[in-house]
């Protein structure tokens, strides 16, 4: 008889502050702030980082990162270096993608403890020169942006993400002024939760080093504090000039990092780690490239049909 699967838990999650695009953080690459968080989590759940079996980190734009960038986080964080590691490049679900993986591997009994999450440092994306190994011979030369270039183009319709943001605004009639009142109310429901220290327990504060003294801590997102409702509604569109999506009402440009302990309940239960949540079913979707933006309702779909909610 096939052998059930275990039942998996979530602890010690945590994650860093946002970081605006060049902000606060952008003088930390993204295996450093993966480091943070890979420590801080494992602190959390109060687990031993020996017993850790795998750390599974997403990290859509590693170029100029460095080699094998989960393990990187994984040494910093000072895991042991028997500790294996994956690193994960899916486009917009890496760090969930890493979650999934971890689970799945405790489920069927590879692994009883795993930390999962993702790592991102937009602000420190390369610029690429392609042509530069086998030389110029004659004519210009071009710089291409990483962070474009792997993360946010569309390469079968060789069209910005924005564009397909676009896309989904006409198809699905969601109108200029209705995606600016939803970022709007956005922006006002971070502020609160700012404000009221919502967001305090689920970050690790970030040291800055200084020249003299003591580090700076950076704690809090930097992104809400940067809206200017005045403005939003007079913004020109980003990507079509006879489009929808602005600087305001679009994805952000960010800098960042978040893990959580994936662990079996029965391990969990016998170290005496407190589950934060139970991990009960999951699913991935996928349709064509530029209908990225509504794959996820096909993902819920799927979980739906295979779980007993409705």
């Amino acid at each position: 008889m096939p052998t059930p699967f275990r039942e998996v838990i979530i602890a010690g999650a945590c994650r860093t502050p946002i970081g605006a695009f060049q902000g606060a953080l952008a003088p930390f690459s993204a295996t450093e702030l993966g480091a943070l968080v890979v420590k801080e989590a494992v602190r959390r759940a109060g687990i031993d980082p020996q017993k850790v079996d795998e750390v599974i980190m997403g990290c859509v734009l590693p170029a100029g990162v460095g080699q094998a960038p989960a393990r990187q986080a994984a040494i910093k964080a000072g895991l042991p270096v028997e500790t294996t590691c994956l690193t994960i490049n899916k486009v917009c679900g890496s760090g969930l993608k890493a979650v999934m993986l971890a689970a799945q591997a405790i489920m069927v009994g590879d692994a009883d403890i795993v930390v999962a999450g993702g790592m991102e440092s937009m602000s420190n994306s390369p610029y690429l020169l392609s042509k530069a190994r086998d030389g110029y011979r004659l004519g210009h030369g071009e710089l291409v942006d990483s962070m474009i270039k792997d993360g946010l183009w569309d390469v079968y319709n060789d069209f910005h993400m924005g564009n397909a943001a676009e896309l989904c605004a006409r198809e699905c009639n969601i109108p200029r002024g209705m995606q600016d009142e939803f970022a709007i109310m956005s922006y006002k429901r971070a502020q609160a939760a700012q404000t009221n220290g919502l967001f305090q327990k689920e970050i690790v504060a970030v040291p800055l080093p200084q020249k003299k003294g003591d580090p700076v801590l950076i704690a809090e997102d930097e992104e809400p504090k940067k809206a200017n409702f005045e403005k939003m509604a007079a913004l020109r569109p980003a990507f079509d000039k006879a489009g929808t999506i602005t600087a305001a009402n679009a994805s952000k440009i960010n800098d960042g990092a978040a893990a959580v302990v994936v662990m079996a309940k029965e391990v969990a239960d016998k170290l005496g780690v407190k589950a934060q949540a139970r991990l009960i079913s999951q699913a991935s979707a996928a349709k064509k490239p530029e209908w990225f933006t509504t794959a996820p309702i096909d993902a819920i779909d799927r979980i739906l049909k295979k779980s007993a909610f409705s």
